[in-house]
């Protein structure tokens, strides 16, 4: 356990704009299930609430430490064990979500969900937050990696969930219940993951550049209707391109209204890819392969650094039907010239998960104020189209203002029951996630 201050103010806060409102009284860094368990049980006892931090890369606010609480850090929870046999993993909440995949790829295999922050972020993080990334939209998202957990509740009492079995139809999907439910119902130590053959051709690159943001989401509806599913499928628009290009001149990228990049892997990539440069042209794109394609998916990897060197203070995370995609482009313009703020805007385009984000002062606090409010608008209209309020980052601190603007008040209100079911005293992550 941890008390000096240095280690309380570097576990009080994630990655997030959230800021901490003091300090945690201690930092207890746990090494097996039992460990949590006693610290949970101690903690609920004396109704004291706890956080639950990883790797520190959250965005939404969900680790950010409780003035006088207690945070559960898990990164000595890094045991993974492949078995290759039945091509599953059994890994700690605090191993590197890369480090498994490194481990996978000695026996052939891949850990199939790569998070953007897949180098730093732990597979607990991911668990909690059902978190996705750009492969994930061929490969599934975190949830569908998932075979089974080990929970630790708020009582302590420890629990397993799910099977390692390919079929299984026995009692309730408890692993399904906590994972993405960002630490409120239980603390992950450990699952068992699934893996998947690791590819053994290289990828096949494509890019598309349109005249407008509608166009790039009209030939994304027609991609994901008429072709064989891109292993990835993102968006960048012009104020992005420009940020990125900016940070990174000696690149020399081409800068454009919206454009599309991804790629194809395994044996039949070559004649996919045919059939989705034949739609990006269908709908005014002009089409590119090979090293300027290459070119364009190292700019994608490079749009949260040049983000954040630029100063990024407020970003979003919503996801609309992919029909909607185009109509939400337009709604994020609207509200952009509205607010007489600039929003660059990426996407997890085949997912139909967009990712506006803006850059103000850090100390002008009209702006961000301004900032907040234009995101706000941003989500509502997510909402209107039959979105969701977040696709993949979690809700945390920062969007449970929404969560009532999305569900019904049954939905809710059950949300809430089961909360208070497995932690009456609501001692894990109170007042965020539900």
């Amino acid at each position: 356990m941890h008390t000096d201050e240095s280690t309380r103010q570097e576990h009080a806060r994630d990655a997030s704009r959230a800021q901490p409102a003091g300090l945690p009284a201690a930092v207890v860094e746990v090494a097996s299930g039992e460990e949590t368990a006693a610290v949970l049980r101690w903690a609920n006892e004396r109704h004291i609430p706890v956080s639950v931090r990883g790797g520190g890369t959250g965005l939404s606010g969900g680790a950010v430490a409780y003035p006088d609480g207690i945070v559960i850090s898990t990164t000595k929870l890094d045991r993974v064990v492949v078995d290759p046999e039945n091509m599953t993993a059994t890994v700690g909440a605090g191993v590197i979500t890369a480090a498994l995949d490194a481990a996978a790829a000695r026996h052939g295999l891949m850990y199939a969900p790569d998070p953007v922050s897949a180098e730093w972020s732990t597979i607990g993080g991911n668990i909690a937050t059902n978190a996705g990334g750009p492969r994930c939209l061929a490969q599934g998202v975190t949830a569908d990696a998932v075979a089974s957990l080990e929970v630790v509740l708020a009582d302590g009492r420890v629990i397993r969930t799910g099977s390692t079995t390919r079929k299984n139809s026995t009692g309730y999907d408890l692993t399904s219940l906590f994972v993405g439910s960002e630490g409120t119902l239980g603390v992950v130590t450990e699952a068992i993951v699934r893996l998947r053959p690791r590819p053994t051709t290289e990828p096949v690159a494509f890019g598309a550049a349109f005249p407008d943001l509608p166009s790039a989401g009209r030939a994304v509806l027609a991609i994901m209707k008429e072709c064989p599913t891109p292993d990835s499928l993102e968006l960048m628009d012009a104020n992005t391109l420009e940020t990125v290009a900016r940070h990174f001149p000696e690149e020399n990228i081409a800068v454009a209204s919206a454009i599309l990049v991804g790629h194809y892997v395994g044996p039949h990539a070559a004649g996919s890819l045919a059939s989705l440069l034949e739609v990006c042209r269908a709908h005014l794109g002009e089409t590119t392969t090979g090293t300027e394609a290459q070119l364009l998916l190292r700019t994608r990897q490079r749009v949260n650094p040049a983000l954040n060197a630029s100063g990024l203070t407020a970003s979003c995370d919503v996801a609309v039907p992919l029909n909607c995609l185009s109509d939400m482009f337009a709604e994020i313009q609207d509200l952009s010239r509205a607010h007489n703020l600039q929003v660059n805007t990426f996407a997890h385009a085949g997912d139909g998960n967009l990712h506006p984000s803006v850059a103000v002062p850090h100390d002008d606090p009209r702006m961000l104020q301004v900032a907040e409010q234009l995101l706000d608008r941003i989500t509502e209209a997510a909402l209107a189209l039959g979105g969701v309020i977040s696709g993949e980052h979690g809700i945390g601190s920062l969007k449970r203002h929404h969560l009532d603007a999305q569900f019904a008040g049954a939905t809710r209100s059950l949300q809430l029951q089961l909360k208070n079911c497995l932690d009456p005293n609501r001692i894990l992550t109170p007042g965020r996630g539900v």
